[in-house]
């Protein structure tokens, strides 16, 4: 099995920032600076990782971007071992005597969360919440005694000790969300946990704006709608997010389809994009009937406020 891991590189797409976003970038900061891990948990699509991501680059130390999975292991996180070497030194110095000396060792090596331990990266656990409360467990070490057990080595030392560098950044989806584990309170109680919700229509507005080189009137427009749609969600959980609004207003801007309620080929757009996750939100015995029937609505609404402002 292969964890899904990278190393963030200079020169990624900027996270767009308002006042409350920096506000929180600096206070997260300091919690990094202070040796305590920070938790972003929130619906799907409010920017967690955008924002974890934006957090570990500002330590300017390497960065390492590690996402929960139900299939990960000791393995992957600490290190396995990945074969034999062996190496034979043959002596014939004295003719008349053959020495031969054969060495055979065991190849270790580094699972990701040990590499980055050791080296002090800036580790993003994304979604981490998919991830086996068992396997979790091994950070339980690393956050209390500052040390990470080395299971499964046959080094001299049982553990290595957690680079004064070393730190970590968790994100979490709620726990109504499928393929999500309850997480142990004795990890929890280890983390400055910060809710993440969605944004407000206006200040998704200006990230479209910036993001698509859209004028911002239009990409309101757009926002408007999704927080439209998201109100009919159940519990503020899950509905179209701000990713769906980037796609309708990317898509709109290239195949040159007015941003506009009545006209077919944007209220097509917008139902291709926000039906499927409106309708695993709403309650409704016929939920993708439901949610066309409220995209349609929504864009109707569109249509009346525009006329309304002529």
């Amino acid at each position: 099995m292969t964890v899904l891991t990278q190393k963030i590189q200079k020169g990624s797409k900027s996270y767009v920032q308002d006042e409350g976003t920096t506000d929180l970038i600096s206070r997260s900061m300091s919690y990094l600076k202070l040796g305590y891990p920070v938790h972003f948990t929130g619906p799907s699509g409010t920017g967690k990782t955008s924002l974890a991501l934006t957090l570990a680059k500002k330590r300017r130390r390497p960065v390492m971007l590690m996402h929960g999975n139900h299939e990960l292991n000791n393995s992957d996180l600490i290190g396995d071992f990945i074969g034999y070497s062996s190496k034979q030194t043959v002596d014939n110095y004295v003719r008349s005597v053959y020495k031969k000396d054969e060495q055979v060792t065991e190849n270790w090596r580094d699972g990701r969360l040990l590499e980055a331990v050791k080296n002090g990266y800036t580790l993003v656990y994304d979604e981490f919440t998919r991830s086996e409360p068992t396997t979790n467990n091994l950070f339980l070490s690393i956050l209390e005694e500052g040390i990470i057990p080395l299971y499964g080595s046959k080094r001299t030392e049982p553990f290595i000790r957690v680079h004064p560098e070393f730190r970590m950044i968790f994100t979490s989806n709620p726990s109504e969300y499928a393929g999500v584990y309850k997480t142990q309170d004795a990890l929890l109680d280890r983390l400055i946990t910060i809710p993440i919700g969605f944004k407000t229509s206006e200040e998704e507005a200006h990230i479209v704006s910036e993001k698509v080189d859209l004028v911002l009137s239009e990409a309101r427009e757009i926002t408007e709608l999704i927080a439209e749609l998201r109100s009919h969600c159940r519990d503020g959980l899950g509905g179209p997010s701000l990713r769906a609004s980037l796609m309708i207003a990317r898509i709109a801007l290239e195949q040159d389809i007015p941003i506009q309620g009545e006209d077919q080929d944007f209220q097509r757009l917008c139902l291709d994009i926000t039906t499927h996750s409106l309708s695993r939100s709403i309650e409704s015995d016929h939920p993708e009937e439901e949610a066309k029937k409220i995209v349609l609505e929504a864009c109707k609404n569109m249509t009346s406020k525009e006329n309304s402002d002529e």
